[in-house]
């Protein structure tokens, strides 16, 4: 599994010199649902992948009776695929707008 970055919390600075802020419960939930979102994303992938190979596997070696499932399984891994870069290329442009955004 890939490890997600930890979003960069701002510094407090108290008595006893720097204080770093713990995320609010609000805030671990937005946090944990977009994770979790990517993850299942992610998992999809990897699902789909082992089934088309599977299927790939039992067509080359005479075991599986209807060859139109491997199609199938080819589109359904393309759009499992599709999916994935999608979220990415969405989530990297979501950053690179929070970045130009002045403070």
């Amino acid at each position: 599994m890939p490890e997600f970055i930890t979003p960069i919390q701002p510094l407090q600075f108290g008595e006893g010199g720097i204080i770093t802020k713990k995320a609010t419960t609000a805030e671990e939930t937005v946090g944990s649902f977009f994770k979790d979102y990517f993850y299942d994303a992610i998992n999809n992938v990897e699902m789909a992948e082992r089934d088309l190979e599977n299927k790939e596997y039992l067509l080359a070696t005479g075991q599986i009776d209807d060859a139109h499932t491997v199609p199938i399984a080819q589109a359904e891994l393309q759009l499992s695929v599709d999916l994935l870069v999608s979220l990415r290329n969405k989530a990297v442009e979501t950053f690179n707008e929070l970045m130009r955004m002045s403070i």
